[in-house]
């Protein structure tokens, strides 16, 4: 099954969506997936009164992996698209909004262009994949709670914000471009790859996970300590070229995180190999 969501207009306040996913939409017609509903700003809204739904194809047989869900046009105020799946996919094509894949379970969703903040918030298992840039929070959870990511794999190939993997406890985070400050902040486990620069405060309060930096980091923090140097780091089964310096952290949470720095990206940090 195909369906097809295009915006019959343009949204000034923000619709929160997350009746759009393949759990929600599997083996509803047109006429049934219109009548879901969604909210806009404080008003509750029929799915079919704000997206136009089209059933592109459906099979007779029932489909295992879930239905797929084409969204196009503009998103950026459509949040929390895939709240919840675990099964299917979802594509978008162009920008999108905040809280996409939030508490993913499972399935695929493809975004073309960029994703606001929390992409794959409190995510426990899928795939990710944002060919843009994404906002701050990729991989966190909400304020106040510590339930991070805990499975599934979010890849970014643009650039990210600030606090990429925050309580993140499992997982993978791959990040193509430069992210902002604390990228790894507060983590638990897991692993988050940046092939870019990194604003600084890596693994700040981490206590345990990976965090690999290919690009220039400003400094490292004091509460990590050398370990070794190391020619090459791992992340799902493949070799990242290095040399990389490798610190343990965040000593002052009791961390045994293990962070990665590029050596040849980051020479203001040589003087750590005389602790070697």
């Amino acid at each position: 099954m195909i369906l097809k969501l295009h915006p019959k207009r343009r949204f000034k306040a923000p619709v929160y969506a997350e009746c759009i996913s393949p759990d929600n939409l599997n083996g509803l017609s047109e006429a049934e997936a219109s009548r879901l509903e969604v909210w806009e700003g404080n008003k509750r809204r029929r799915l079919g009164g704000l997206f136009k739904i089209e059933l592109v194809e459906e099979s007779p047989s029932s489909d295992s992996d879930g239905p797929t869900i084409m969204l196009s046009g503009d998103l950026t105020k459509v949040r929390r698209i895939g709240a919840g799946m675990s099964r299917g996919c979802i594509v978008v094509e162009g920008n999108v909004g905040m809280h996409l894949g939030e508490s993913m379970k499972g399935g695929t969703i493809k975004v073309t262009g960029n994703a606001e903040s929390w992409v794959g918030c409190m995510m426990e298992g899928g795939l990710i994949e944002v060919e843009g840039s994404a906002g701050d929070y990729v991989g966190a959870p909400y304020r106040g709670s510590r339930d991070g990511m805990n499975g599934g794999t979010i890849i970014i190939h643009g650039d990210a914000g600030s606090e990429v993997g925050c309580f993140m406890r499992g997982g993978l985070i791959k990040v193509q471009g430069n992210v902002g400050q604390f990228v790894g902040i507060h983590m638990a486990g897991g692993t988050i790859l940046v092939r870019g620069d990194c604003g600084g405060r890596a693994g700040a309060e981490m206590t345990d996970g990976k965090i690999i930096l290919c690009g220039h980091v400003p400094s490292v923090l004091p509460t990590f300590t050398i370990d070794d140097l190391k020619s090459n780091a791992k992340v799902d089964g493949e070799k990242i070229k290095g040399p990389f310096y490798r610190f343990i952290g965040d000593v002052a949470e009791g961390g045994k995180g293990r962070l990665f720095v590029s050596k040849p990206r980051n020479p203001h940090l040589a003087f750590y190999e005389k602790y070697l």
